[in-house]
């Protein structure tokens, strides 16, 4: 009955690994498809004589109905699927993720998520070759994904403030690296013998962790009492009644003698509404960074999904080398998130950092394409480097300015916005990771330089879409300074 009570710090790092595990699981089930494309149309020359005399010579070691000249474009149609269908789910999951218990949302989704994703991997061993199942599948796992973002996104927002937030989220935000990584290694392991293995053992591990945080996961502060029992206090103070007695008799800790306390019903607070989706939008700086994250989150996820083969057709790697040479983008990806973050918090200045940062990645952008694969040391360090610059704002966005925004002072402590403000931004950058993958397809049978000049594009308007909240902070820095000279 005396033993001591967990604190508010165990919950909270509680909360940071669940939620951590949560989306590294999410990302390492949607890796798995940028590792199988180049397996499911492989170069079927260069595995020697044709072993089925009625099949074509070229194409007889491809998966159909990936085997003609218009694989490209069906790949592309396989990410639209899910992306599409992500980026639409996300405006509707902000609002339910504001309604409903986060723990059964988050749980839910991951549950269905895996079973989405194995159904994929399931098609190889169920010798499916018909387009539409793998449409299905993708557009139905692309709905039930939308509900891990707002979810683990608003649980961390409620159990951190604004302090030290980008460096918390910068580092908490190597989720999506880390699951890329996992997934690309997984995915890697079983993509030459047995592809559908690839999807099968992902979709299994975010099951397992989805009941993991059904049963574990803590969704606010308020949820938890860390304070000692009341029979504790109250046999601790007999030591000195007069601490806890007055004319009317024993006080309760709320200040009401003991007989009030146990007849008088506890009124509950109020709960605040949640905001609605107009609402969300009025708050200043949603519009510009939803904008900005657009463009930033087509030139990540085009990385995400054609990465492994750009590296397949101008390296002329394997597909296990090149899905294990495409992680280290996600390396990057890991060190730009928590730069930004760490940089973002010393000079509070959100939007400045992620303009600096989309500034010099055009540049290197340009350089990877042209002298990236001259020689294995040069094609690491460059892949590293685009990495950090390209998911370094975009993880910013997405953490951090996310739950500032989501707890905007315009807000007057109104809690219920941060999921609806994370899907707006999320979803809004969704729409430009559907445009990415879709566009690459569209654009690489005309050359991969084509493909890099439309991202370096991107990127350039994603910096743009940032100037008036990059002349709102510099004003502030301008009239801080001047305040401290004494003007």
């Amino acid at each position: 009955l005396t033993s001591p009570l967990p604190s508010s710090h165990s919950y909270r790092g509680l909360t940071l690994v669940l939620t951590f595990l949560s989306y590294t699981s999410y990302h390492l089930s949607r890796k798995p498809i940028s590792i199988v494309k180049s397996q499911l149309h492989p170069n079927c020359s260069a595995l020697g004589p044709n072993p089925r005399n009625d099949s074509n010579s070229s194409t007889w070691c491809s998966w159909a109905p990936f085997d003609g000249d218009n694989y490209k474009e069906l790949f592309g149609a396989l990410d639209n699927a899910f992306l599409v269908a992500y980026a639409i789910g996300m405006f509707i999951s902000g609002i339910f993720g504001e309604r409903l218990p986060l723990r059964y949302y988050l749980s839910g989704g991951m549950v269905l998520s895996g079973l989405f994703t194995a159904l994929f991997g399931l098609g190889y061993f169920w010798d499916i070759h018909v387009l539409w199942y793998f449409i299905v599948v993708q557009v139905c796992n692309g709905l039930v994904q939308t509900t891990g973002w707002p979810a683990v996104v608003a649980c961390v927002g409620n159990w951190f403030g604004k302090g030290k937030r980008g460096l918390i989220m910068g580092i908490w935000n190597s989720h999506t690296s880390v699951g890329n990584i996992l997934g690309s290694l997984i995915a890697g392991a079983w993509v030459s013998s047995a592809w559908g293995l690839s999807f099968v053992v992902p979709g299994i591990i975010i099951t397992t962790v989805g009941v993991i945080c059904f049963f574990f996961l803590v969704e606010y502060p308020e949820d938890v009492d860390c304070s000692p029992p009341l029979h504790h206090v109250i046999t601790t103070s007999e030591k000195d009644p007069e601490a806890v007695t007055s004319n009317e008799g024993p006080l309760s800790l709320s200040g009401q003698s003991s007989a009030d306390h146990s007849n008088s019903p506890k009124e509950p607070a109020e709960e605040p509404e949640a905001i609605s989706f107009l609402g969300a939008l009025r708050i200043p700086g949603v519009v510009e960074f939803s904008l900005c994250l657009l463009f930033a989150k087509l030139v990540s996820y085009t990385f995400l999904y054609w990465l492994p083969l750009y590296i397949v057709n101008v390296a002329h790697f394997g597909a296990k080398e090149a899905g294990d040479l495409s992680t280290l983008f996600d390396v990057g990806g890991i060190l730009g998130g928590i730069f930004a973050g760490l940089v973002s918090d010393y000079t509070g200045g959100r939007a400045t950092t992620c303009c600096v940062m989309l500034v010099v990645a055009a540049p290197m952008l340009f350089l990877y394409n042209h002298v990236g694969q001259n020689g294995i040391g040069t094609s690491i360090a460059m892949l590293i480097i685009c990495g950090a610059l390209v998911n370094g704002p975009y993880a910013l966005i997405t953490t951090a300015v996310s739950a500032d925004l989501g707890t905007h002072e315009s807000l007057k402590g109104n809690a219920k916005a941060l999921s609806t403000v994370t899907a707006i931004i999320d979803g809004t950058g969704s729409v430009g990771a559907a445009l990415g993958p879709l566009l690459a397809g569209l654009i690489s049978p005309t050359g991969w330089n084509n493909v890099f000049y439309m991202l370096i594009a991107a990127d350039v308007l994603a910096c743009l879409l940032l100037a008036r909240v990059v002349v709102k902070e510099a004003r502030g820095w301008c009239g801080y300074m001047a305040r401290q000279r004494g003007y």
